[in-house]
């Protein structure tokens, strides 16, 4: 076994559901990698399993008593989750979440979310129904915007009977998803208006997400695989650098992003249209996985007629937003394009970093069982004309970081040249 978690420590708040047996597997595969696992348990996580079984796989204390006067004089709760590279929360049941998104902190594991400096990685776990509420899914969304992380639920049998999503990610791909998180830079970034501005606080970025909708007729579309999941990611993490933001979105099924100007948008040409009116802007970002073509769209629905031969389509290009924006007269000073490909990576990204005339391109595997398009994690090259960094496998999250880091970067050392 590989020591992947050498000189880490994990802090793990252990929720109340039944999955919480599934936590203790997952603390013996941690501790296996060298990681130190530090458990704090929640009153009802009690009920499920005992403390002295984790504290025997951890080789740790348990903590569960946020007015502990021992605990509290031997290492405060603020102390206990800042000394965490990583806070787990598993299983992660929809109470924990609720009260971990509206910022009670009436118990030691809620409290330990809101004082920390770190991410923390959430494991859903409950009945399908409580995870498709819409409570519970407002909920995720509010941590997710605020820099939480997700691995999971999983489709199953649960223990009430019911199938469907809600059960708890397996052990290990808990564990590959905390490798994954620990890649990237786990610390919470401050808001703008706390302390020091941002780094990208009073730049203008235009972030596009998600596919486009090419009609064909008012009932069908030509779309991709596309999420949005990277390009609102994206754009989270410039707001949160203290940018301005214009998110321009194609059709998604995610939440708008906090502190962002969000325009919905259906097609490429509706796409190019706004943002040709969000311009100008210090960035562009097009992360938005653009249709290259579309046909005429029929003005009523195409039937399908017994012996009929079928329809054929000629394919009109669509507007390159990504060549206008770098080519514009209002040309943003950094220009970043995204390429999803599915061979030859490197040398398609370099291709078209030549052809489109951007200073960055964003290249990606999303091949067939890459898991990238809809996926929670991406393995990106950035490319530029100099060079290639290719990153390790991590969450959209920390690759939107890592990003937006990059290009304010770029920003402040071109204008110390000039």
């Amino acid at each position: 076994m590989t020591k992947s978690l050498e000189s880490k420590s994990i802090l793990l708040i252990v929720g109340g559901g039944i999955a919480a047996y599934k936590s203790l597997d997952l603390v013996r595969r941690l501790r296996e990698r060298g990681a130190r696992v530090r458990v704090v348990m929640t009153a009802a996580a009690k009920e499920f399993v005992t403390p002295l079984a984790f504290a025997s796989l951890a080789n740790e204390k348990v903590y569960d008593d946020l007015f502990s006067a021992t605990d509290e004089q031997e290492m405060g709760h603020i102390q206990l989750s800042r000394e965490a590279d990583l806070i787990v929360a598993a299983p992660a049941t929809a109470h924990l979440l609720a009260r971990a998104a509206q910022g009670l902190c009436d118990d030691l594991a809620t409290t330990l979310l809101l004082a920390t400096d770190k991410r923390a990685l959430f494991a859903p776990a409950m009945n399908l129904r409580m995870w498709v509420a819409p409570a519970t899914q407002r909920n995720v969304a509010t941590l997710n915007r605020d820099g939480a992380l997700f691995v999971g639920p999983n489709d199953g049998d649960m223990a009430c009977g019911e199938y469907g999503p809600g059960r708890m990610s397996e052990p290990l791909e808990i564990v590959a998803a905390i490798e994954a998180a620990l890649q990237g830079d786990t610390r919470l970034p401050l808001p703008a208006s706390m302390g020091a501005p941002g780094p990208l606080t009073g730049r203008h970025v235009i972030v596009t997400s998600g596919p486009t909708h090419e009609a064909i007729d008012p009932v069908r579309y030509i779309a991709n695989r596309s999420s949005g999941k990277q390009g609102h990611a994206i754009a989270a993490a410039a707001a949160a650098a203290g940018a301005r933001v214009t998110l321009v979105s194609g059709p998604v099924n995610l939440p708008d992003p906090a502190g962002c100007d969000v325009i919905h948008v259906d097609s490429a040409r509706d796409m190019f249209a706004a943002v040709g009116r969000a311009l100008p802007a210090d960035v562009f970002i097009g992360a938005a996985a653009v249709a290259d073509w579309r046909v005429e769209a029929a003005a009523q629905k195409i039937k399908k007629e017994q012996g009929a031969v079928a329809p054929t389509f000629a394919l009109v290009e669509n507007p390159d937003i990504l060549a206008s924006v770098a080519r514009a007269q209002e040309r943003p000073r950094l220009v970043v394009g995204f390429a999803a490909e599915t061979q030859q990576v490197i040398a398609h990204a370099r291709d078209k970093l030549t052809r489109k005339g951007c200073d960055l391109i964003v290249a990606n595997d999303v091949s067939e069982g890459s898991g990238v398009f809809g996926g929670d994690a991406n393995e990106a090259h950035l490319v530029s004309r100099a060079s290639v960094e290719s990153w390790p496998r991590m969450s959209k999250e920390a690759v939107a970081s890592r990003l937006v880091a990059r290009l304010a970067e770029l920003l402040a050392s071109s204008e110390a040249v000039e």
